[in-house]
């Protein structure tokens, strides 16, 4: 399959969206699920953060947002996206800049170092010796697509998939990004995962992705139009609340009764309103938490409604 890449010869576009501090994680991730090769903190007085470590929180009462997107993209559209759903129009509040070429889809790896999710997976990027030669090491490289595993909604999507058996199921990953959700549940012995995006850089980077891991036939790319619907094991989805919420109806028709449902992607301030929605369809969810994002586990119901319960 071939990719959208970018024509680097007019360079870059660097987007500076200025927001409250409580808002710059959502805005970080919105930057990334439109493409964003690169997304940095600072400051107004333009003191940097790359990359800040887990469980650490911008300092400044009002924060920077800049990402770095190819130069032919559509950047009002990304504006209004990142507006609608802060819920507070853009005005003056953001600005572009054009930025000179150089490989930014490299500059992440300067200081991606592995990372242990849960008791058994290592994410390593794709030249790094994983640190446990006798764990399951995922080899990853996210190119252009939104993933590498430093994202505490990864993190928590990983550390769930090392936590329960998939070994035989059939899972889809919906909003697949890297890959790595997709690889790590086929390095934990998932028989067959169904990846699924709307973007074509996401699907190359997992066709590499699964290839640089050797599972590449255990993994099955599709458009959200052309997917399969028959009911998997487990679907999980990290994306956003409100397209979460959105598709939860046809989440449903996607699981299988006492199916697996797992939902990130979730500032901790919406995941009522994601679980009003969920609990339609699936049993009431298990919630956890890591630096204001959430994780929303659940099975889906019986037909008889009445005796269900979660194991």
């Amino acid at each position: 399959m071939t990719t959208n890449t970018p024509n680097t010869e007019a360079g870059w576009l660097q987007l500076h969206y200025e927001v409250p501090a409580k808002d710059a994680d959502e805005v970080s991730q919105l930057f990334e699920q439109a493409g964003a090769l690169a997304v940095s903190l600072s400051d107004l007085a333009d003191e940097p953060i790359y990359e800040p470590p887990l469980g650490e929180a911008p300092l400044w009462p009002d924060t920077r947002v800049s990402g770095l997107f190819p130069h032919n993209c559509d950047i009002p559209a990304i504006v209004s996206k990142v507006a609608t759903a802060l819920d507070n129009p853009a005005g003056d509040r953001w600005h572009t800049e054009t930025v000179v070429d150089r490989a930014w889809e490299r500059v992440w790896l300067e200081d991606f170092k592995p990372i242990k999710c849960g008791q058994r997976l290592w994410i390593c990027p794709g030249d790094s010796p994983p640190p446990e030669a006798d764990a399951i090491n995922i080899l990853l490289d996210p190119g252009l697509a939104f993933g590498s595993g430093t994202h505490p909604t990864t993190r928590l999507c990983l550390e769930w998939l090392d936590s329960h058996d998939v070994s035989g199921q059939q899972l889809i990953d919906y909003g697949c990004g890297s890959g790595i959700l997709a690889i790590a549940a086929a390095r934990l012995s998932a028989a067959h995962i169904r990846a699924v995006d709307i973007d074509p850089q996401a699907h190359q980077a997992t066709l590499d992705n699964a290839s640089r891991n050797d599972v590449g036939e255990q993994i099955s790319l599709y458009y959200p139009e052309g997917l399969p619907q028959q009911p998997a094991d487990v679907l999980i989805a990290n994306i956003l609340a409100n397209p979460l919420i959105e598709l939860m109806p046809h989440f449903s028709k996607l699981v299988k009764e006492q199916g697996w449902l797992v939902l990130s992607g979730i500032l901790s301030g919406q995941a009522e309103t994601v679980t009003t929605a969920l609990e339609n369809f699936f049993l009431p969810p298990i919630k956890h938490e890591l630096d204001d994002w959430v994780i929303l586990t659940s099975q889906r119901r019986h037909n008889d409604r009445g005796q269900e319960s979660l194991r």
